[in-house]
């Protein structure tokens, strides 16, 4: 039993509606779903008669409702008094360039939270951490390489990937289809040429060979224009303004997906560390969110992949190992 499957017990017994319950917590509905069943058979109880039309709780439900708000009272009263020990304290974080929502008001009054300017590869964010350069890293993760460095990783975003091409067409589509850019410069492009690797490894796309920085940028759409096929496009593509020549598309069957890690030492015991951890993926249980069914891909090795033959929507091959 976990603190976050109380929470979100405690949401739908108020809201009586799984979907509301999952918009409010900013989780899945699937998943919303998983972590009561899980809560239910850790506590040997059913917590609420459910059917396709209304929520009720159950008498055990309304038992424990009560005893599950003061944990989580005493939970939250525990975090505060850890945070004001820990908020004086200086917390280093790396980055690659993507950075949560409101990161600075979040960890406010937990600890002084200074983002670092240099903005590095993931595999070099990972590196300063386990060296102590950095206390913190919101990159891109691979298992191997955490478990060799002394590392671990809480998931703290997720990116649906799409497609950019040329012409007017804007359906979506197959992945297959698809071409991935790959770029010689690994020091720079370590962890994008890896995953675009791994992608048309596994769902067959096209990759293309390239030497001038195109995953992103203006050589990224002239790299488009160029190939007349649909490009994947990098997690550090996402918020940049797509060219009136070019089409954004969705990538479906499977529709591929980058999650952002936060990284820390397995061995921290600074609590202005650990206290900003756990504030920054507090309720992020939900990362496998969108990855609960079959219409999603992540890598082999990707640390939040969900367990199972090949992962989401994967060809049922089994996770290769990754180094870092």
């Amino acid at each position: 039993m976990e603190l976050r499957q109380l929470r979100y017990f405690v949401a739908v017994a108020e809201e009586l509606h799984f979907g509301r319950a999952a918009a409010r917590l900013r989780i899945a509905g699937p998943s919303l779903s998983q972590q009561i069943k899980g809560l239910e058979r850790d506590l040997g109880v059913r917590l609420f008669d459910r059917d396709r039309r209304s929520v009720a709780m159950t008498p055990a439900g309304r038992a424990l409702l009560a005893q599950a708000r003061t944990v989580l009272e005493q939970a939250d009263e525990l975090r505060r008094s850890a945070a004001g020990l820990a908020a004086t304290e200086p917390v280093q974080l790396g980055h690659v360039g993507w950075l949560p929502p409101g990161l600075a008001a979040r960890v406010s009054g937990v600890a002084q939270l200074h983002v670092d300017a240099w903005v590095m590869p993931s595999h070099i964010q990972a590196g300063r951490v386990a060296d102590g350069s950095i206390d913190l890293a919101i990159c891109w993760a691979q298992t191997d390489g955490l478990a060799g460095r002394g590392l671990e990783a809480r998931p703290i975003g997720v990116e649906r990937l799409f497609a950019i091409s040329a012409g007017a067409g804007t359906s979506a589509v197959q992945a297959r289809n698809t071409v991935v850019l790959m770029d010689t410069d690994t020091a720079t492009w370590n962890s994008w040429n890896r995953y675009a690797e791994a992608f048309a490894r596994d769902i067959g796309a096209r990759v293309v060979r390239v030497d001038d920085g195109g995953i992103t940028g203006p050589p990224f759409f002239d790299h488009v224009r160029r190939l007349r096929r649909p490009v994947l496009n990098s997690a550090k593509g996402q918020d940049v303004p797509v060219p009136p020549d070019l089409r954004r598309r969705a990538v479906v069957d499977p529709a591929p997906y980058w999650t952002w890690a936060l990284v820390f030492r397995r061995d921290e015991t600074r609590e202005a560390v650990r206290a900003t951890v756990e504030t920054l993926t507090r309720d992020v249980g939900g990362l496998s969110l969108c990855l609960d069914d079959d219409t999603a891909w992540l890598p082999p090795g990707d640390p939040f992949r969900p367990a199972g033959p090949g992962g989401p929507a994967g060809p049922g091959r089994p996770d290769a190992a990754a180094t870092e």
